[in-house]
Formats: structure tokens, C-alpha cells, sequence
């Protein structure tokens, strides 16, 4: 059907149609396009019939491309044109700003008023709007004083747009200046300028204009919500919500999500019994609301009822927090029923549902799973090769995750810390200390990386497990920032090894230092000394740890039986079905006593 409308033209010369008809056919085929193939369709014809410079189609061919992001070609087609009119430049302006190419836009513009060619009231909001994504306060502050020379400071929606420049660069006080100068001020701009002192963190001001603001609609309601909500006053947050008339939907939302967010789990429970109506967001500021607090077993039960009781089906949102709960609890079974809902519901190729797939998968221990999700992706972002390096790194195959890291970097992708974390991690397991040393020293030299305390902690877990650690102790003291405990624990384990008395007494004293309420590390370094036969030491430990009043916690295993997970704690005596649990291990140790099995308890000491 398409191709007839432009055969259709294509088949009648162009003096037969009178030329004002013809332009308003090419605009109608332009404004229909949805792909690209289209636009080279229509933009033959055009050429044929000589429009190719016309005032009205060109812009929208432009307009078109810029639609459709391919900023490349628009911009080639505009730097075809001797005389560009300043609809064109609008259209450029907001393809640019659509593909959030925000510099561009300021480039454009400058280039723009180089030329002397006028803007329009049209202008001046994209390029404004622009400054103020890239923090362009400077180049902000020109065009303030060009569109006051060209006259257009009286006009209501670029000042509008002047107060959420200053407002996002933080220039609060000119931002201010600007509403106060307004002629008109709509709702538009009361919101825009009480939003400006919300993220100044002035919320007294905001409230203040909140409070004399003439109109109030629900927008503006939320946003000043909102603002109570990030400064964690949720008592300012439920007044100012019981008085807000006319609530709708999104309203609710927001509250729920303030509560979620400030780790109030029962008022979010009660607020979402008490909604009258419940969308896409309301469910999932319950779910992500749960696991926000670290209540998986929450999320599934939550994501259940979802399917059972509602009419609104879940997101991209709610499978990626759903499937990150699975990965978190090992609940495989459920989380390839979520894979099978997602490629029946045309959720698969989803990104963000792919890459949480590939997730769970690794940390449920189906690294192959993981892989062929990966290759059945046909968009990968820098997520996507970061979840599965760091998956293979985990199962112990780094050779995989180091070839992927090179596929990586041959497919364009740039990467990043969390990247070079997974490599590390590949270096570790495999034992390959030059080359993680290598891959440090690239991280920062060819990727411009600056290090952060989990690659340190990397590189000293690499150095240690191999055996080299006077080197780990020199790494860890040229740090530029103080080790944590995971830095510490990591070398006391590697003590434990390699059994080096010295250094893990070195690493406990500075674990005491920092967790001085974990008896864990005291374990570790009693079963040192128990190796080592220095059992005067293995008391004194013992006694150490008791005095501290706290006992090491329990060790806990999940399974996934029926559909849903359960807890082991270690000598666990809660359980209701202890009896059958302990008579099945009773039987498994026999079985394993009849093939000769004979625990190795040599320096292993118990929390006490």
C-alpha cells in the first residue's frame, strides 16, 4: 500500500499536478513514515520531481529523520541545503535534543547565530532546555541575553524554560529572578520554579511558593510530595497527601514509592490495601519495594497475587525485579517459568529482561542458560557483556570471560569499572596474576578508569590466593584509600591457605578495628592457629570472641521445593518438619560411613 502511494506519484509527471498539491503529498508520505527504508522511498521521488530545496518539504524531511533518530542522515541532508530556513534549524534542534545529543544542539545553535539567521519562539526552549542537560551554564547565560535582545522575554513558555536552565544548573537565585520577572506565570512555571528549590534542597522556599501558589494542579501536588519524600520526611509527607484533593493514580504511587524508598514496608502494605485503583507502577512500586528492603521471599509472594488477582499484567520493571529476587534465592524453577512468560508475552527481547535472565541464571548455577539468553539478544547494552563476564568469571571460566571481554571491545562496546571487575575476578580464579596485573594497569591507562576499592580488593584476592602475599600486603598499603573489611578478610582467608600466622594476625587486628562485632573473623584466624597446633592461642581467641558478647551467625541453605523456597539454618531446631530433615541426614551420613568416608576435622574450631 505504501509503495502504490508513492508509485502513484512516481507514474504522472510533475506538470500535471499543480505544485502546491504535489507539496502536500510528500508531506503527507513523509509524516507516514515509520522506518527508514521509507524516507529513502519518498526522498527519491522528491528529487525527482525537483523538491528537494522546498521551504515545506524539506524541513519536514528533516523533521522526519530526526523522528526517527538517525541524526547522521538528517544532519548530511541539512548540510545540503545553500539557505536553511529557521524551521530547518528548529527541526535539527529537536532531533538532536530527541536523541539527547544535548551538546550538539548548543553547537548547532551558535553556529546558527553566527550566521545572523533569526530564531523563533520555537528555538530558543529546545536549545535552553539543552544547556541545562550538559550543565552549560555559561553557554546558558549567552542565550538568555540573545533571546532578551531578539524580544523575546515577555514570552511565558521560554521563561519557563529559562527557570529549569539556571534551576538545573543550580543557579537557584537567577532562577528566581526570572519567575519574579515573569508577566504571566502559569502553573507550568510555579511548578517548574518550586521544583528548582526542591533540587536546590531548599524545601522551605518550595513550600513557601507552594503554599501561594494560585493554582495548584496534581502535578504540582506530586512534585512538592516528591520533595518532602527525598528529604525523608514522611509525617510532612502524609499530611500534605491526606490534603491533596483530587488524587489520582500517580499520586498514590508516589506516596508508595516514598515509603518503599524510606524502608517503611508495613505503611507501604497499608497504602496499597487502601487504593482504590492500582496500575502497571503500583504493583511494581510494591515489588521493587520489597526488594529494595531485601524482602525477596516478599517479591514472589507479591508477583503471584499480581498474576492471580489483577488485570494488569506485568512489565519489563516487574520481571527484572522478580528474576533478580530468584537470583538472589536460587528459586530456578521460578525463574524459568518468568523466562517462559517472558518470550510468550513478547518480553524476551527486552533488554532489561534479558540481562536480569542472564543474572539468574549465573547465580543459580546454569551459566549456560545464561549464554544462550546472551546470544539470543539482538540488543545488548554495556549491562548485557558485563552480567555474563562476571557470570563466567563466577562458575570459574575465565578463559570464556576474557575471549568475551575481546568480543566486547571488537563489537564497539566501551567498558567500565564493573567490567574490569568481572575481568579481575576471571585473572583470580584462573591463577593468572601477570595478566590481572595487566588488566589493572590498562583499566586505568588505556580506558581512563580511576580505581575504586572493589578493583583493589580484587587485585589483593588475586595477589593473596596466589600464594604472593608480602606483594598483596604492599598492594593493599599503597592504596590510595583505607581498605575495608572485605579487603582484610580476604587476605586473613588467603592466611588461611597459605598459612601465614604472621600476616593473618596482622589482618585480624585490623578486622577487630572495623568489625569489631564479628566473630566470624575470630573463627577464621582460631582455625589458623589450630592448623599451626598453637592451641594456647586457640583458646585465648576463643575467650576474646566470647567477651564480645556476639555470636558467629548460623549458616543458612535455600531450596526450591513446590514452588516455593525454604530456609536451613545450620543445626536448626525451628523447622516444623526437623524430625524427617534430621532422619534423612542421619541417613545420608550412614550411606557415606559404608563407602569410608571420614570428616576431616583437623583445626576446625566452633563458634562459641
Amino acid at each position: 500500500m505504501y509503495l502504490m502511494k508513492i508509485a502513484n506519484i512516481s507514474l504522472k509527471p510533475a506538470p500535471n499536478l499543480p505544485h502546491r498539491l504535489l507539496e502536500e503529498r510528500f508531506i503527507s508520505l513523509l509524516q507516514s513514515c515509520n522506518r527508514s527504508n521509507q524516507v529513502h522511498q519518498v526522498q527519491a521521488q522528491i528529487i525527482t520531481n525537483g523538491f528537494q530545496y522546498n521551504r515545506y518539504i524539506t524541513p519536514k524531511l528533516v523533521s522526519v529523520c530526526s523522528s526517527l533518530k538517525r541524526m547522521v542522515y538528517a544532519r548530511q541532508l541539512f548540510d545540503q541545503i545553500p539557505d536553511p530556513n529557521i524551521a530547518v534549524w528548529n527541526s535539527m534542534f529537536r532531533g538532536y535534543a530527541l536523541s539527547e545529543s544535548y551538546r550538539e544542539v548548543v553547537v548547532l545553535f551558535f553556529q546558527m547565530k553566527s550566521m545572523d539567521i533569526p530564531p523563533n519562539c520555537f528555538t530558543f526552549p529546545v536549545v535552553l532546555k539543552s544547556c541545562g542537560k550538559i550543565n552549560a551554564l555559561i553557554e546558558g547565560k549567552q542565550v538568555h541575553c540573545f533571546l532578551f535582545k531578539c524580544g523575546f522575554r515577555g514570552n511565558p513558555f521560554v521563561g519557563t524554560t529559562l527557570i529549569d536552565m539556571y534551576s538545573a544548573g543550580r543557579a537557584i537565585g537567577d532562577a528566581y529572578k526570572i519567575f519574579s520577572e515573569m508577566f504571566e506565570r502559569n502553573v507550568v512555571a510555579w511548578t517548574t520554579m518550586i521544583n528548582g528549590y526542591i533540587l536546590a534542597g531548599d524545601l522551605v522556599s518550595a513550600r513557601r511558593l507552594f503554599d501561594l501558589a494560585p493554582e495548584r494542579d496534581v502535578v504540582l501536588w506530586n512534585i512538592m510530595v516528591s520533595g518532602y519524600i527525598e528529604d525523608g520526611d514522611m509525617v510532612e509527607v502524609r499530611k500534605l497527601f491526606d490534603e491533596m484533593p483530587n488524587r489520582d493514580v500517580m499520586s498514590w504511587n508516589t506516596l508508595l514509592n516514598g515509603y518503599a524508598n524510606n524502608g517503611n514496608v508495613e505503611a507501604l502494605e497499608r497504602l496499597f490495601e487502601e487504593m482504590p485503583e492500582r496500575n502497571i507502577f503500583s504493583w511494581n512500586a510494591l515489588i521493587g519495594g520489597y526488594a529494595h528492603n531485601g524482602l525477596f521471599f516478599e517479591v514472589l509472594s507479591a508477583y503471584k497475587r499480581m498474576l492471580s488477582e489483577s488485570v494488569v499484567s506485568p512489565n519489563d520493571a516487574t520481571l527484572s525485579t522478580v528474576l533478580s529476587a530468584c537470583a538472589r534465592l536460587g528459586a530456578l524453577d521460578l525463574g524459568k517459568w518468568v523466562h517462559v512468560y517472558a518470550e510468550s508475552h513478547g518480553l524476551e527481547g527486552n533488554v532489561y529482561v534479558g540481562n536480569a535472565l542472564m543474572d539468574m541464571y549465573a547465580k543459580c548455577g546454569i551459566i549456560e542458560n545464561a549464554i544462550a539468553v546472551f546470544q539470543g539478544m539482538k540488543t545488548k547494552d554495556l549491562i548485557s557483556w558485563n552480567t555474563l563476564i562476571g557470570g563466567l568469571a563466577m562458575h570459574g571460566r575465565g578463559v570464556d570471560a576474557l575471549s568475551l571481554f575481546i568480543q566486547m571491545k571488537n563489537a564497539g562496546q566501551k567498558p567500565d569499572g564493573i567490567t574490569f571487575i568481572g575481568i579481575l575476578c576471571a585473572c583470580t580464579h584462573m591463577g593468572l596474576v601477570e595478566d590481572g596485573l595487566a588488566y589493572f594497569q590498562s583499566m586505568v591507562h588505556d580506558n581512563s578508569i580511576v580505581p575504586q576499592i572493589e578493583h583493589y580488593g580484587c587485585m589483593v584476592d588475586l595477589l593473596a590466593r596466589a600464594g604472593r602475599l608480602e606483594q598483596a600486603m604492599d598492594f593493599v598499603s599503597k592504596m590510595p584509600m583505607e581498605p575495608d573489611g572485605v579487603i582484610w578478610a580476604g587476605l586473613l582467608g588467603a592466611c588461611r591457605i597459605h598459612k601465614n600466622v604472621e600476616l593473618a594476625e596482622v589482618a585480624l587486628q585490623r578486622l577487630i578495628e572495623l568489625e569489631p562485632k564479628n566473630p566470624a573473623n575470630y573463627v577464621m584466624l582460631s582455625n589458623i592457629y589450630g592448623h599451626a597446633g598453637r592451641w594456647e592461642d586457640v583458646a585465648r581467641l576463643k575467650v576474646a570472641m566470647r567477651d564480645t558478647g556476639f555470636r558467629k551467625l548460623p549458616g543458612c541453605s535455600l531450596i526450591e521445593v513446590n514452588d516455593a523456597v525454604v530456609e536451613f539454618y545450620s543445626l536448626d531446631e525451628r523447622h516444623p518438619q526437623r524430625e524427617e530433615i534430621y532422619g534423612v541426614l542421619r541417613g545420608l551420613v550412614k550411606i557415606l560411613r559404608s563407602f569410608g568416608y571420614v570428616p576431616d576435622l583437623t583445626g576446625v574450631v566452633r563458634a562459641t
